[in-house]
């Protein structure tokens, strides 16, 4: 079978071994990335397509003559339309929980380095306001511990279970949020969770019962020394309104891994260089190298289970 990997550069910048998905197949073609314009023409002919977030939508499918399997390189499906995979007779794969330790050491990267004031103080000795000093520390930024705190976690999947452990190793007290749409009986509304939280940590899928959950209604609700922590999808949280619920006051802080729209133009209203107390990464938290490793080892996995006649991973 002939595969093509339609943005191995979104994986790979070059510190993995490929060589057990190159093994995995016959024949490879393997692209840094691909535009849209592009995907029709380098999947003409393949039989396994590999790609993170390169939109395969129903057209795009229907033109592939030859292809039975799509392999995500990544959990989330939003970018294959499923539905016309499942007529056109497509398998299609992802990889669940290969990235857990990568994120959950990212939630805590963000949550500690708020709580601690660590880039502010950070700067402070860059710009040499502590050597300027006259007594040994400076105590010019608030900081808090964990411990004793309560953390919510709105999406209790693999992701959300990994943040729990941690969070009770730290010494905080852990609820969970009902998910929209309704959930166990045991966990708490969102409404009523969110005054509650020291810490709001999010770990849903983009869906159309998520896309701008966390708005200016909700923030409001928060505590205003509150952090939000978000390493899921940027459209869980309404951009706009965080900016402005940082720039209020109305929360502590926040650690933002994920936009709306990525890479970010440069009106995104989180690059404005006047929100305080925002931390953020350029989607990073699942990127660890042993994560990417594991990815893409997953992914070999799920061909040659595909060629043996398994449907491993199979999310169709």
């Amino acid at each position: 079978m002939r595969g093509v990997f339609l943005d191995y550069r979104s994986i790979d910048p070059g510190d993995l071994d490929r060589s057990g998905l190159a093994s995995a197949l016959a024949a490879w073609d393997w692209h840094a990335g691909t535009t849209p314009e592009q995907v029709s023409e380098r999947i003409a002919d393949a039989e396994v397509i590999v790609s993170n977030k390169v939109p395969l939508p129903a057209d795009v499918l229907a033109g592939a003559a030859r292809l039975r399997l799509v392999c995500i390189a990544a959990t989330g499906t939003d970018k294959v339309d499923l539905a016309a995979a499942r007529q056109l007779g497509i398998q299609v794969s992802n990889v669940t929980a290969y990235a857990t330790p990568s994120v959950v050491q990212h939630v805590f990267a963000l949550a500690l380095a708020l709580s601690t004031s660590l880039l502010k103080y950070q700067r402070d000795v860059i710009n040499g306001t502590w050597q300027a000093q006259k007594q040994f520390c400076l105590l010019d930024h608030p900081i808090s511990e964990l411990a004793g705190k309560t953390m919510g976690i709105l999406g209790y999947g693999e992701l959300g279970k990994g943040v729990a452990v941690v969070a009770r190793a730290f010494g905080m007290k852990v609820l969970l949020a009902r998910r929209p749409g309704g959930g166990p009986d045991d966990r708490i509304p969102l409404h009523e969770l969110l005054p509650r939280v020291d810490v709001l940590t999010l770990h849903l899928p983009l869906a159309e019962n998520t896309r701008m959950l966390i708005g200016g209604a909700e923030l409001s609700m928060m505590k205003p020394s509150a952090l939000l922590i978000n390493t899921a999808r940027g459209g869980i949280v309404a951009e706009h309104a965080l900016a402005e619920a940082l720039r209020s006051g109305e929360i502590g802080g926040a650690g933002v891994d994920v936009l709306a729209l990525e890479p970010p133009a440069d009106d995104t209203p989180l690059l404005a260089g006047d929100v305080p107390n925002l931390i953020l990464t350029p989607h990073t938290a699942w990127a660890s190298r042993e994560s990417r490793q594991r990815l893409l080892d997953e992914i070999a996995l799920n061909i040659r289970a595909f060629a043996e006649g398994e449907a491993r991973n199979s999310v169709l």
